[in-house]
């Protein structure tokens, strides 16, 4: 079941398009992650789903309601985390933490306390005391307190340190085993690798892929690394074989995975020690776009 759809989302600031025919479409229970650099868009593509800004053009609709129209009713079923985070500098965080799981008013008060030990939070203090790491910790605490429907979290891990990032991972690993919907705004690669069913890549206002890891790893190829007993001959014109390099018996190349077989067969002949195939890494996808501008390369 989709709970959110967006549908040729475009949003312009005067005359210059901040985001151009967006389109997302985000099923009950999966974790979606959207990445993409700082000014790509992401954070206006979360206001505009969030009813914060109005679209230019386009449809935005979440439970079946319209973005912008049915904003107050839909933000009683979401929960948002931001990745610049503002507190109230005269409350405490365990107050900030209260007034948000209030206003929500369907959380519990044992899974607000095991998330602040989680976090390793201390609530006591004034929040104009607390680090940027610190806000980030309360509003994460206030947001996975509450029992949503939809999580929108923007850059979530901005300022922590890499093991409350871990401590992160693990909430959501448990949100979404208990079927909640998550949509993950990072440029955390190695975050949204591990934690993410599907990710859409956004560049320049424009979705430029959508899809699983498996889906879109089709676009880039293994690395790999074979020794042999005997030396290989007319192994670099193989079909699906790039960036040919070999010393000692150790050959090193990129290979298109369509092409595996036909090139394992061949380098048997020469008597495999060895055979490592590493898959392309979101990171090595994301850097692709975003050095060579998408597609595949022709060699």
């Amino acid at each position: 079941m989709s709970i959110m759809k967006v549908e040729n989302l475009t949003k312009k600031f005067g005359k210059f398009t901040v985001l151009d025919q967006i389109n997302i479409e985000l099923e009950q229970g999966e974790v979606f992650g959207f990445i993409g650099p700082n000014g790509a868009g992401k954070t206006t593509t979360i206001r505009s789903i969030l009813g914060i800004l109005k679209a230019t053009e386009g449809q935005i609709s979440v439970f079946g309601q319209d973005a912008w129209k049915d904003a107050v009713e839909i933000h009683k079923r979401v929960a948002f985390v931001p990745g610049d985070v503002s507190l109230w500098p005269n409350l405490t965080g365990g107050e900030v933490i209260d007034l948000f799981v209030k206003l929500r008013g369907n959380s519990s008060e044992s899974k607000r306390e095991m998330l602040i030990k989680r976090f390793d939070l201390d609530p006591s203090k004034k929040c104009r005391a607390y680090s940027k790491g610190n806000r980030q910790k309360v509003a994460l605490v206030a947001a996975l307190a509450s029992d949503a429907d939809l999580y929108v979290l923007d850059e979530p891990t901005s300022g922590l340190d890499p093991l409350m990032e871990t401590v992160f991972q693990t909430s959501i690993q448990e949100l979404k085993a208990a079927g909640k919907t998550i949509f993950l705004s990072s440029h955390i690669l190695s975050e949204v690798e591990k934690l993410c069913d599907r990710v859409a890549i956004i560049r320049e206002g424009k979705i430029i892929e959508t899809g699983s890891l498996k889906e879109l790893r089709h676009l880039m190829r293994n690395q790999v690394v074979i020794e042999t007993a005997k030396s290989v001959t007319d192994a670099r014109a193989l079909k699906g074989v790039y960036d040919y390099s070999e010393n000692n018996l150790v050959y090193s190349f990129q290979m298109d995975p369509k092409e595996l077989s036909t090139i394992a067969n061949h380098f048997n002949k020469f008597d495999i020690v060895n055979f490592e195939s590493v898959p392309p890494t979101l990171e090595a996808l994301f850097m692709h776009h975003y050095t060579n501008g998408g597609g595949v390369e022709n060699d």
